[in-house]
Formats: C-alpha cells, sequence, structure tokens
C-alpha cells in the first residue's frame, strides 16, 4: 500500500468557497447598511452604490475593507438573499424600490 498526499485542488476548492462567503458577507453588510442609513431605494441605485463602495474599500463611516472587485450580478444575488431572509422587502406598488 501507498498513501498519496492530500489532493491540492481540495484544498483550493475550500479557499475559494471561503473567499465567496466573505465577499457575500461583505455584500451584504454594505447592502444592509446603505439601507438602514436611506430606509428605502430603488434597487439601481443601491447597486451603484455598492459596487461604488467595494471600489473605494469603504464599508460605511470610519470602516475600511481591502476593496474588490463585484459586479452587479453579485450584489443583485445578495438583494434577493436578503429578500429571501426577511431583511429586506419591496415596496407595495412598487416592486423596484427596496426597504429596510
Amino acid at each position: 500500500l501507498r498513501l498519496l498526499p492530500q489532493q491540492r485542488y481540495l484544498r483550493t476548492e475550500r479557499a475559494e468557497v471561503s473567499a465567496l462567503e466573505r465577499k457575500r458577507n461583505v455584500l451584504c453588510c454594505l447592502i444592509t447598511r446603505i439601507l438602514k442609513v436611506e430606509k428605502q431605494l430603488h434597487v439601481d441605485n443601491l447597486v451603484f452604490r455598492v459596487i461604488d463602495a467595494c471600489q473605494k474599500g469603504e464599508l460605511g463611516p470610519g470602516v475600511q475593507f481591502l476593496s474588490f472587485c463585484c459586479h452587479s450580478v453579485d450584489v443583485l444575488s445578495c438583494v434577493l438573499h436578503l429578500l429571501n431572509q426577511g431583511y429586506l422587502r419591496r415596496q407595495e406598488g412598487r416592486p423596484h424600490v427596496l426597504e429596510y
């Protein structure tokens, strides 16, 4: 019997999953922080503000993080996640406006 070393791709996969989870957590934090301040916001404006914050590396007043690339699909995915969790809701009669 010969023991094989642990496969490297398994460790790489775990690291990628962990990085994606951290990115989703940061995006969800940004979305909720922005909507806590604004109370309601058009989904397009929310996406642009989150992407801008990601590029600048700002989570909020006085809180910095490493900037990273995010796309509108990433932000919209997090918006849907937060809607399903009940943290956000759509305005009645205006489903494109989100409320915290």
